[in-house]
């Protein structure tokens, strides 16, 4: 059975976006970065929202190509490139790269992509991950705790029937004040 990890940039008080939907409050310096690129080298399988799609593929796909961005970037850009992606979505027509477009219910395909042999899968985006973690299908949860209060936006984490008790595995503190914290159920 594969291992599904949910990881994303949260603010103290638990969002990962500002209210107005930005993420200037963010911190990616080469620090995160680097923490960042080993995550997704590890990560055989992605799988995205619509919304976190979009944002994603609004840059990356040529963010190589930027030789005036830092090499750690560049190097996220060309992980991101190779690696496979499964995109949910019932609005869009197409997605692109070593992507595939699924339309059916998300949580019956990540339970079927669970069931599979292989390497660890990423979730990326909260209302993508609320599914999955109502139905108990993440096994790990890492965070990359911002020192910053955003006082609304979309939270990291769903609400719940039941509280979901995890174990802190691994903390790493990053120079911009990041905080990078692994949680497994």
């Amino acid at each position: 059975m594969r291992k599904l990890v949910y990881s994303m940039l949260v603010s103290l008080d638990g969002y990962v976006t500002a209210p107005e939907g930005g993420l200037a409050w963010a911190r990616p310096d080469e620090d995160l970065h680097r923490v960042a690129n080993r995550e997704q080298r590890e990560t055989e399988l992605t799988l995205y929202g619509r919304r976190m799609w979009e944002t994603m593929a609004a840059h990356w796909p040529t963010a190589d190509q930027d030789m005036e961005s830092p090499e750690y970037e560049r190097e996220f850009a060309r992980i991101w490139q190779a690696s496979e992606k499964v995109v949910f979505s019932k609005s869009l027509d197409e997605v692109s790269g070593n992507t595939r477009l699924v339309r059916e219910d998300p949580v019956e395909e990540i339970r079927k992509l669970k069931d599979q042999h292989g390497g660890p899968m990423s979730i990326g985006g909260p209302t993508l991950a609320a599914g999955a973690i109502r139905a108990g299908l993440v096994d790990e949860f890492r965070l990359f705790l911002h020192p910053v209060v955003l006082g609304g936006g979309l939270p990291f984490l769903p609400p719940l029937d039941e509280p979901l008790e995890l174990t802190l595995v691994d903390e790493q503190r990053l120079a911009s004040g990041v905080t990078y914290l692994t949680y497994v159920t």
